[in-house]
């Protein structure tokens, strides 16, 4: 990255402006602040569905209850995917950080195709709860923990759809700085997923089979 100097009045000797990167006119860390912005207002969208979910998530309205119709087996499986999905895209990261390209499209293919896995096991339980009459409309909990969870299935899918555009521009254009910087964004954006799974899990899973 070069330095852009420029004399203000009064000033006396030029001073270093290393804010911009001169060949791709964007903003150090820019992107990454923004991302984090981001983040952020996604945290309150979760929260309101965390809220709702915790007052209507004992509302079943003469339908099935939560110990009736989540299967915790399953969703530990499905949890597990997701888990070692974001410890393989850590080595992803870290295969990027000494440029090692190969090895980094391996692991990120891994990662997605973990991410595939655990898109199908929710899909399949939601195929499932349909068929026996759990359905979004049956309840107040019920449509409050479709809302919950296949919004969070919903940021897994874009995920894994920024994951192929970005795996395609690495093998176009390689590990260049602009490819570096979307990779540490798809990194946070896919480590929160996980910690927001994690919270799925507890609270609406763990705590739901329990008496």
């Amino acid at each position: 990255m070069s330095e852009i100097t420029t004399t203000l009045p009064g000033s006396g000797p030029k001073q270093p402006l290393a804010f911009y990167d001169t060949k791709e006119h964007h903003p150090v860390n820019g992107t990454l602040l923004g991302f984090w912005v981001y983040l952020m207002s996604d945290c309150l969208v979760f929260a309101c569905l965390f809220a709702a979910y915790g007052v209507l998530g004992r509302e079943y309205a003469g339908g099935p209850t939560a110990q009736e119709v989540l299967e915790l087996p399953a969703v530990a499986v499905n949890t597990t995917l997701l888990l070692l999905s974001s410890i393989t895209y850590g080595f992803a990261v870290l295969a990027m950080q000494r440029n090692q390209r190969n090895p980094m499209l391996v692991w990120l293919v891994v990662t997605g195709l973990l991410g595939a896995g655990f898109i199908t096991l929710e899909l399949r339980e939601f195929a499932h709860l349909i068929s026996i009459g759990a359905g979004p409309q049956r309840s107040a909990f019920l449509s409050s923990f479709f809302t919950l969870v296949g919004t969070h299935g919903l940021h897994v899918t874009c995920g894994l759809i920024w994951l192929m555009v970005l795996i395609t521009q690495v093998l176009k254009k390689g590990l260049i700085t602009a490819n570096k910087r979307r990779i540490l964004c798809l990194s946070m954006f896919w480590h929160f997923l996980d910690v927001v799974w994690v919270g799925v899990f507890s609270f609406v899973y763990l705590m739901g089979v329990l008496p």
